[in-house]
């Protein structure tokens, strides 16, 4: 009875290495979809809005293909280390993560590194200064429309203060020099 007991321990053992493989391969390849799909997303999205210059086209195009190309070296080792699992030796879950951690900032670096992801970039930060300056906009319109100071009216009494300062200051030096005089 204690050798069925160990056999079934065993193959409990094994279903659940197994199961935490798949379940660390689905996320790491999930996780890895959605990066994929959000980079090209947003590599569309650049392109889509302005006529790229043709080498930045083709430099970019060929940083994608290498970032391919290192996450198909991913899949590739991952399908190795599961086939090595299947035959009997120890792999542990972290190793299908790791993996896919490794390549996924390999893959980026090759892309970042592109001029068309510099480009994709400094476009993105255009158009979020352009949206923070019409939030700021409208933010000030907002309280000009409530009776509270807005920017410009703080800047202009900030002004108009230094101005009165200047002109005490201006005073002061006249009426001490005015009072030096009488008492001499």
């Amino acid at each position: 009875m204690s050798n069925d007991s160990d056999t079934t321990d065993g193959i409990d053992e094994w279903n659940q290495m197994v199961d935490e493989m798949n379940e660390a391969l689905s996320e790491s390849f999930e996780q890895s979809m959605e990066a994929q799909t959000a980079f090209v997303e947003s590599w569309n999205d650049v392109f889509a809005e302005s006529e790229p210059d043709e080498e930045v086209l083709a430099e970019g195009v060929e940083g994608y293909n290498e970032a391919y190309e290192v996450w198909m070296d991913a899949a590739e080792q991952m399908f190795e280390r599961s086939m090595d699992a299947t035959r009997g030796e120890e792999v542990d879950a972290t190793e299908f993560r790791d993996i896919w951690l490794q390549s996924a900032n390999k893959a980026f670096k090759e892309v970042m590194e592109t001029s068309a992801f510099a480009a994709a970039n400094g476009q993105l930060i255009e158009s979020m200064l352009e949206l923070r300056q019409e939030a700021d906009d409208v933010t000030q319109e907002s309280l000009a429309e409530f009776g509270l100071a807005t920017r410009e009216d703080v800047v202009e009494v900030g002004e108009r203060l230094v101005e009165l300062e200047r002109r005490q200051q201006d005073i002061e030096d006249k009426l001490d020099r005015v009072l030096d005089a009488l008492e001499e």
